[in-house]
């Protein structure tokens, strides 16, 4: 068989089973053909054979970000991007939401996504009074980074029926003042219920799509497993498949089975239906029955065994009550569903894995690849469970950059066991990296930098005991994210017969210094055998315009 692409002169990663890095790489139409040394490949080379030197830089498989918002991550772009670099105080927030709402009809929602305190200059949240102050005629949310809280004015209280005399749902605070009044702002399920409201018309839930598709491509994003988003699961999903059927999502997409309200309604009608886990083709599969069990590990609200190391008396917040949990994800499991749950702190993983052991012992399955979502504090006694029962759990290595400090502040030593990736490879446990973006930046070559290095955004050491090597974080953004989705067999290493999904860097990411590995650009981005993204395109275009 002869190429219709051959890459040569490269440092090709193949995350195959020997770790073999080679030279060259043939594909022919969507398939890898052979790879090694252009000895190895030569004989599929002809004259229409494309040739493409790639001058001692990195090829690997394309990145499988094995747990991300896409629907979140793109609608978010429609909105006020609080990360923008202008927004340095919230009176700068103020002036684009004032903005966003002249150009929006009166009584239509005005959204602000991305915000961190933390980032700005007053360090504190907005008030529900500043945000009246802009318009009192359209409901206005500001949803913090985590997607764990939000802020909202008068009239999306109104919107939402929501008033002092509403009580907190479980799992959820609607925060007061001393005297009893709202003040708006919305923690966890409070914040969750808030979205029923403020959720995305099929239309923006489909543009949005569409520009998520271009940002992950530009991050070098083959695969994404998505991890649910707001409203109705059931609409997401219909739009989601309209986007990839008309080539409007050009990434392979492993879809959770939830929503980021009332989920457990999504769950329950999706295990009626019929549909399980796997059903879809390769670019449209669905993925796991997913649950929320407790909140945000930087806000705090996850739930832990031991009181926060600064709130000593705080453990944290569960979303659903053990029985629940068995009775929901019990029930998807015994129909075929793999089951998955948001848990961070150790008590909402002990929670998972004792729902997790009583489903196998009702309905007993081989090869189950049950889940665990972020897994943040995953002791050893955790893990060895993880182990005994074959659950697959997707850490955040990124978290350990972006929130390392205040992790240190919040749990203490904890941060030892915190996304542990090195336990995880010592144990045998296969774990598969996420970003969980738009919580935080989307770049998988900042999570393999942070698996690398262990450190904070400003050097301080976060859990050094947990430092893998490049080729074990570049296993865990391809191949083991394949392996949590059950397609290792197609796509996650390059070998002759896979998918052609590849991203190639703009350097040898084996070669760089390791403090340097988040800055490593992506050059090309190759799904299917196809170039979808090229960065010198894209800079010509810029240079053209400019």
């Amino acid at each position: 068989m002869k190429a219709e692409i051959v890459f040569i002169n490269g440092e090709v990663i193949t995350v195959d089973e020997q770790n073999r890095v080679v030279d060259c790489v043939a594909i022919n139409e969507n398939r890898i053909i052979a790879t090694g040394s252009y000895e190895e490949v030569e004989h599929t080379i002809s004259n229409d054979t494309k040739i493409i030197d790639l001058e001692g830089k990195s090829l690997l498989p394309g990145f499988v970000d094995a747990h991300v918002h896409f629907t979140i991550y793109g609608t978010n772009l429609l909105g006020v991007d609080c990360t923008e670099p202008h927004i340095q105080s919230i009176q700068d927030l103020l002036v684009d939401l004032q903005k966003k709402c002249e150009e929006t009809p009166k009584g239509q929602w005005v959204r602000a996504t991305g915000f961190n305190e933390n980032k700005l200059a007053e360090k504190r949240y907005p008030t529900k009074e500043e945000l009246d102050d802009i318009s009192k005629e359209h409901p206005i949310i500001i949803i913090r980074t985590c997607n764990h809280f939000s802020f909202v004015n008068s009239k999306a209280l109104e919107v939402a029926n929501i008033n002092e005399t509403t009580k907190d749902p479980n799992g959820g605070i609607f925060e007061r003042h001393p005297d009893g009044l709202l003040t708006g702002k919305l923690i966890e399920n409070a914040h969750m219920q808030m979205l029923e409201f403020a959720n995305y018309t099929p239309e923006e839930l489909r543009r949005g799509m569409g520009l998520a598709s271009k940002e992950f491509l530009k991050a070098g994003i083959t695969s994404v497993h998505d991890a649910g988003a707001y409203g109705d699961g059931a609409d997401t999903f219909r739009v989601m498949q309209e986007a990839v059927n008309a080539k409007d999502i050009k990434v392979r997409i492993y879809a959770f089975v939830c929503s980021l309200t009332n989920s457990h309604v999504f769950v329950k009608k999706m295990s009626e239906s019929g549909a399980i886990t796997g059903l879809g083709n390769e670019w449209f599969k669905i993925g796991p029955a997913k649950l929320f069990t407790d909140g945000s590990s930087v806000g705090p609200t996850i739930a832990t065994r031991e009181g926060y190391t600064h709130d000593p008396n705080n453990y944290g917040l569960l979303y659903y009550s053990q029985e629940e949990y068995e009775q929901i994800l019990g029930e998807a499991h015994a129909k075929g569903f793999q089951i998955t749950a948001h848990a961070q702190g150790d008590r909402a993983i002990e929670l998972l894995l004792d729902c997790i052991e009583k489903a196998l012992k009702k309905s007993p399955r081989e090869n189950h690849r049950h889940r665990i979502e972020h897994a943040g504090i995953a002791s050893p006694d955790l893990q060895r469970r993880m182990k005994e029962l074959g659950v697959v759990p997707i850490p955040n290595p990124a978290f350990i950059h972006v929130n390392g400090d205040k992790y240190s502040e919040y749990y203490g030593d904890r941060v030892n066991v915190m996304y542990p990736c090195r336990d995880y490879i010592d144990q045998d446990i296969i774990a598969a990296y996420g970003s969980d973006a738009p919580v935080i930046e989307l770049n998988p070559l900042l999570g393999i930098h942070a698996a690398v290095n262990r450190q904070s955004w400003n050097g301080q050491a976060i859990g050094e005991n947990q430092q893998v090597s490049i080729l074990e974080a570049i296993r865990g953004y391809t191949l083991n994210g394949a392996y949590a989705s059950f397609e290792e067999n197609i796509k996650g290493s390059i070998e002759a017969g896979k998918l052609a999904d590849f991203v190639v860097l703009n350097e040898s990411i084996l070669e760089c210094d390791q403090d340097k590995i988040k800055d490593i650009q992506v050059e090309l981005t190759i799904v299917d055998g196809e170039i979808l993204f090229d960065a010198n395109e894209q800079k010509e275009k810029v240079e053209t315009v400019g």
